[in-house]
């Protein structure tokens, strides 16, 4: 998959077969890799192939991308004034 000089082959779509998504695959879900670490390796030049491979093949449930949410302090539900009043 790479060139004698150790820079990545670029590939097209048509070269995945289904042998090689399947073990890309199953190397992200068992947590060996990232979906990003698995397209640097692999040589995978789009940017949601991983993603649309997991979703397509994968067992886990990769629909929704997770939401980080921040947790709020107490600060952030006070009104300005409140704000002066301290």
């Amino acid at each position: 998959m790479t060139k004698s000089n150790n820079t990545p082959i670029k590939r097209t779509q048509r070269d995945y077969s289904l042998g090689f998504k399947l073990q890309v695959v199953d190397a992200v879900e068992k947590g060996d890799m990232t979906y990003k670490q698995a397209q640097k390796i692999y040589g995978i030049q789009g940017r949601s192939t991983v993603l649309t491979w997991l979703r397509k093949h994968g067992k886990m449930d990769w629909t929704q991308s997770p939401k980080m949410t921040m947790p709020k302090s107490p600060k952030a539900k006070e009104s300005p004034a409140q704000k002066i009043k301290r």
